[in-house]
């Protein structure tokens, strides 16, 4: 199949025509641009493996965009309490915040159960990945993941030297952690999970992947990316992290953009054993890039629990209201753990993202499993009855 080599800029013009027009360049899903030189195929598409590709506009559109849902941002958030903090903070943004860096991480660890030198912070989770993937495939290498799954990680992994090992999920679209752990060889440097998974929203049984994460770390380390997991009632069960406290070599990656709302704000940390943290350390400093007036923004963020319960119960809401619609329309919708969703679409997908921003709604379409599939993030509810009025008229 031809293919087009596509550069960082091209890709972020073409991300900005996806939601319609270069004027709101700005808006664009940033957090989920890949680092790497991409790859289209011929019809166009961003190609990431040979079952797993995207969709994007290839002429500029002038419509405004009334709801943005395809870059799965709170639309509730910050918290209010945040946004207090940030206020109370800006005066103190000409100093360098590494007390209250430290402050912050002590805040952490107490939550997580784990100590100081388990904390890496970044600016957003993201910033993690990619330095953990400069790090780790620097000398090549490869990264077992599954597909489709969240290209961050496995991106800066391709363009620093390594290569991807892709294992389809499941046909229940959990991860196939049997053949992940098959695929691992002599040259593994690291195995990725995204649970939740990003794009399909689904998750896998955290009993059986805290069993895998258990044994496959004694071989080679694995990073356990939590993103989505605060958007689960009770998610903290799910989590990963106390494998790191009885010593096993795994990374767990969480962010303020999700359940926090604080997408803007950058701010992110994972928990690893401090050996392993002392390898991005010995290139770069962690937690660097976060302003002084965000460090207090997740302070306050993370005691207004309230909040996070808030935005917990709306997403809920929202989620199952887009769920109910689609299905009434015909579409069968993947049931979602998270804060957005995904469903097949009967047309091409080029078409489909033309015909939705013309309407005012700005989503992500996707080719995988030899379908093509709409992913749409939950807005407001308001949002998301203009999102389910525009799919009634272009799903026609």
């Amino acid at each position: 199949m031809e293919t087009t080599s596509l550069n960082r800029r091209d890709w972020l013009k073409r991300s900005a025509l996806t939601i319609g027009g270069l004027s709101i360049l700005p808006l664009i899903g940033q957090a989920e641009t890949p680092l790497a030189p991409l790859t289209l195929d011929n019809k166009g598409r961003l190609t990431y493996s040979p079952l797993f590709r995207e969709f994007t506009l290839s002429k500029p559109l002038t419509t405004a965009i009334k709801a943005k849902l395809n870059a799965n941002e709170n639309p509730y958030g910050p918290s209010p309490k945040a946004i207090e903090a940030l206020k109370s903070s800006a005066h103190l943004g000409n100093r360098y915040a590494w007390k209250e860096m430290f402050d912050l991480i002590e805040k952490i660890s107490d939550l997580e159960g784990a100590t100081p030198e388990n904390i890496i912070m970044g600016p957003g989770s993201s910033d993690i990945l990619e330095k953990v993937a400069m790090v780790f495939f620097k000398d090549g290498g490869n990264v077992v993941s599954a597909d489709p799954s969240y290209m961050s990680l496995i991106q800066v992994a391709k363009a620093t030297g390594g290569s991807w090992k892709p294992i389809p999920l499941t046909k229940d679209w959990e991860h196939d952690l049997e053949a992940m752990e098959a695929a691992i060889d002599n040259e593994t440097k690291l195995v990725y999970i995204c649970n939740p998974n990003n794009p399909t929203g689904t998750i896998t049984n955290s009993d059986a992947l805290r069993d895998f994460c258990s044994r496959v770390s004694e071989r080679v380390p694995v990073f356990v990316d939590e993103a989505y997991l605060g958007f689960l009632e009770n998610g903290m069960k799910h989590s990963m992290v106390p494998l790191v406290k009885e010593g096993k070599n795994v990374i767990v990656a969480r962010t303020f953009s999700k359940i926090h709302g604080m997408a803007g704000l950058r701010v992110g940390y994972a928990v690893a054993q401090p050996e392993t943290l002392e390898r991005i350390h010995s290139i770069t400093r962690g937690g660097m890039g976060i302003s002084y007036p965000s460090i207090h923004a997740a302070m306050a963020s993370l005691e207004d629990a309230e909040f996070l319960d808030k935005c917990r119960s709306l997403n809920s809401e929202v989620r199952d209201y887009v769920y109910t619609s689609l299905k009434g329309m015909g579409h069968n919708a993947v049931p979602s753990h998270t804060s957005f969703m995904i469903f097949p679409i009967e047309m091409e997908g080029e078409t489909f993202l033309k015909e939705m921003t013309a309407l005012g709604v700005g989503v992500r379409a996707f080719q995988f499993m030899d379908k093509n599939w709409c992913r749409v993030s939950m807005g407001t509810m308001d949002e998301m009855k203009l999102f389910t009025a525009a799919v009634n008229k272009v799903l026609v």
